[in-house]
């Protein structure tokens, strides 16, 4: 098992087989679209062939623009087939993508295959491999550790996009903002709506393998790796739901500091047209040149009109400094 802790799925078309220390078999299929025709090679019955032609995704459709829906299958023949999406984000677009993750759990084979940038049967092979032991035995301990790494990947995924929270957090409450954070802040809530969609799901489909645990002689060892998942899928979606929490609250607190500046804006612009209308007014009325108006012979009525305006304007001027609206 050892080299499968390197494979990449989708880099040879070929699948990988390989032996668990119990003797059964474990099957990386690379291509979604093949999982039926492996599942019928290694003699799982007609029924699991039948839900994977008919229920899981191909590559095209496991995708963000489709989103692929989990869900658990047993067939009469006690073949359990989860298909669950996974999540990967990328830092530098501060995107996140989703793909598919299928796993066919029969009696003594257990076949996977996974479509995405989410890397979870690399992961899931290095757990096997190196990683601390996985709690059960045979075809479930490629389950277990298969579930433990896709919620694994979900919880790096809430951590990249906490820190992309952070950061934003810190350019909305900047004393001098870089620039306008809204169109970020939509960015994050669509990205964290992305991932909760998938991840969701995920979570409301668990308690089915728990309670198909309990009715197994031995499923109290499965029964508790398998709350362990579901705690943390939903510990991860409480911590995503308070990132979004506070994207809404930093909306709420730029949109108010924006209003505050506006109306500040909006105080000094009537300042000034009020201190503006006085000189207008004096200079309106002299200015329709009637004949007979007083001071208009007089010799100091031209510097005493000015030194009059622009002493009314100073004192409005100072009057507006003083209660703040300049």
């Amino acid at each position: 098992m050892d080299d499968l802790a390197g494979a990449t799925p989708g880099t040879d078309p070929v699948p990988d087989v390989r032996t668990l220390d119990d003797g059964s078999t474990w099957v990386v299929v690379h291509d979604l679209a093949d999982l039926p025709r492996e599942a019928e090679r290694h003699g799982l019955g007609a029924d699991a062939c039948a839900v994977l032609r008919l229920k899981v995704p191909d590559r095209r459709a496991a995708s963000a623009d489709h989103p692929v829906r989990a869900h658990v299958d047993r067939t009469t023949d006690g073949t359990l087939v989860v298909t669950a999406p996974t999540l990967s984000y990328d830092e530098a677009t501060r995107q996140v993508s989703t793909g598919a993750l299928v796993l066919v759990v029969g009696a003594s084979v257990v076949l996977t295959a996974e479509s995405g940038r989410a890397d979870v049967m690399g992961r899931t092979a290095a757990r096997l491999v190196n990683g601390p032991r996985v709690p059960d035995e045979g075809v479930l301990q490629v389950l277990a550790a298969a579930l433990l790494a896709l919620v694994a990947t979900a919880g790096d995924v809430e951590v990249e996009l906490g820190d992309a929270v952070v950061a934003t957090e810190s350019e909305v409450f900047a004393a001098v903002p870089s620039g306008d954070p809204v169109q970020r802040i939509y960015d994050l809530k669509r990205e964290i709506a992305e991932a909760r969609r998938a991840l969701g799901p995920v979570a409301s489909v668990l308690p089915e393998l728990v309670a198909d645990a309990a009715d197994s002689p031995d499923g109290s060892r499965t029964q508790h790796w398998l709350r362990r998942v579901q705690s943390t899928a939903d510990r991860v979606d409480d911590h995503l739901d308070g990132h979004d929490r506070l994207l809404g609250d930093m909306l709420s607190a730029h949109l108010s500091r924006v209003s505050v500046q506006q109306n500040e804006d909006m105080r000094k612009i009537s300042a000034w047209a009020a201190i503006a209308a006085v000189p207008t007014l004096v200079a309106g009325i002299y200015g329709m040149n009637f004949h007979h108006m007083p001071e208009l012979s007089w010799t100091y009525g031209y510097p005493v009109a000015l030194l009059g305006m622009g002493a009314v304007c100073w004192w409005l001027h100072r009057l507006f400094r003083r209660s703040g609206w300049l």
